[in-house]
C-alpha cells in the first residue's frame, strides 16, 4: 500500500457536486492498494498514519499525534499512486490492485483507523472526485507499507 498523508486545516471531497466526505483538522490520506497487499499490510499503515506525531504541541514542535489533537482523517483511494512513470510518459499501472481486492483493503484500512476512535471520512471508491483541501503546513508525507 502506499499512502500521500497531508496535515489539513480543512479537506473535502465531492462526487457530482454533491459533498460526500469533509473534515476539519486532520490528516488527508490518499491510499493505493497494490497487488499482493494484504490485511495486515492495511491495518499496520492504518496504525502507523494514525499515530504520526505531525502536529505540533504548545512549543510549534512536531510532537503530537492525530488522536492527541482530536483531529479527523479524510480517506480517499488513489490508484493512481502505484503509477509508474519510469518509462515513456504514459504511467503504467500493472502494480496497482484489482478493483475487488482494493475496495475491500481500503475498507480494512479505513476500519482500522476508526477502531483506534478516530473520526473517518471517506470518498467514493471508483468515483470521479474532486478534492479540496487546505495542506496546513504544508505538511506532506509519503508511506508505504511494504
Amino acid at each position: 500500500m502506499r499512502a500521500c498523508v497531508q496535515r489539513v486545516s480543512r479537506a473535502r471531497v465531492t462526487v457530482a457536486g454533491e459533498v460526500c466526505g469533509q473534515i476539519g483538522t486532520g490528516m488527508l490520506v490518499l491510499l493505493g492498494v497494490a497487488e499482493g497487499d494484504t490485511e495486515a499490510d492495511a491495518g499496520q499503515l492504518a496504525r502507523k498514519i494514525a499515530g504520526l506525531r505531525i502536529f505540533e504541541d504548545d512549543q510549534e514542535k512536531m510532537n503530537l499525534a492525530l488522536g492527541d489533537v482530536g483531529g479527523a482523517m479524510l480517506v480517499v483511494s488513489q490508484f493512481t499512486l502505484l503509477g509508474d512513470c519510469r518509462k515513456g510518459r504514459r504511467p503504467s499501472f500493472v502494480a496497482a490492485a484489482l478493483p475487488e481486492l482494493a475496495e475491500r483493503l481500503y475498507q480494512v484500512f479505513v476500519n482500522a483507523v476508526t477502531q483506534q476512535g478516530i473520526e473517518v471520512a471517506t470518498g467514493r471508491f471508483r468515483q470521479h472526485m474532486e478534492v479540496e483541501l487546505v495542506n496546513d503546513g504544508p505538511v506532506t508525507l509519503l508511506l508505504e507499507s511494504k
